[in-house]
């Protein structure tokens, strides 16, 4: 069942919104990006704007046997996957979040690593994973370093606005992730 359309009005009223990690113990892949967007804050789902290409690329890259709409985001926990933000709150664009409240979020998510253990960290924003733990010349793909021992991964951010990789780029590069993630 696909989430009701939020309103100019309940777009205008999701800012500075939170919405609840999806997360539990040993999962497979926990998924991070750099915050919800208002339309995600309207309706409570990570990645529900519908030019988002989140969902698609799982389904291409195989993590989804189906085209999940973000309503049914609880399936990928049944599946192992799980979703978190380096910031909690809600925006209408990733550049109105501070470097500062990125490099807070970088502590916040390495504290959840540490308590859920997830096999692999999947990163969806270079800059962000460059600002959070001051690296910046890392790529896309699997990253040196280890936080514990989760494997981490960086992907480019998915949002319909990332001109830069097309769907068929994305589903390739979730690709490599979710083959990694089999191998951790």
């Amino acid at each position: 069942m696909a989430a009701t359309r939020p309103t100019k009005e309940d777009l205008r009223l999701a800012v500075d919104l939170t919405i609840e990690d999806l997360i539990d113990h040993d999962l497979k892949v926990l998924f991070c990006g750099i915050n919800p967007g208002l339309y995600s804050g309207a309706t409570g789902l990570h990645f529900a704007r519908p030019g988002n290409r989140f969902w698609k690329a799982l389904h291409g890259a195989g993590f989804t046997d189906r085209l999940l709409d973000p309503s049914e985001e609880t399936e990928l926990l049944e599946r192992g996957y799980g979703i978190t933000c380096f910031v909690e709150r809600t925006t209408a664009r990733a550049d109105e979040i501070s470097a500062d409240e990125i490099i807070a979020g970088g502590r916040t998510l390495l504290r959840k690593i540490e308590k859920y253990r997830p096999r692999l960290l999947a990163v969806l924003g270079l800059g962000a994973y460059r600002t959070a733990f001051n690296r910046p010349q890392a790529i896309v793909g699997r990253q040196e370093e280890k936080f514990g021992e989760t494997t981490v991964w960086l992907l480019p951010n998915p949002s319909g606005l990332n001109a830069h990789y097309q769907l068929a780029d994305l589903v390739g590069l979730f690709g490599d992730a979710k083959r990694a993630s089999e191998a951790c």
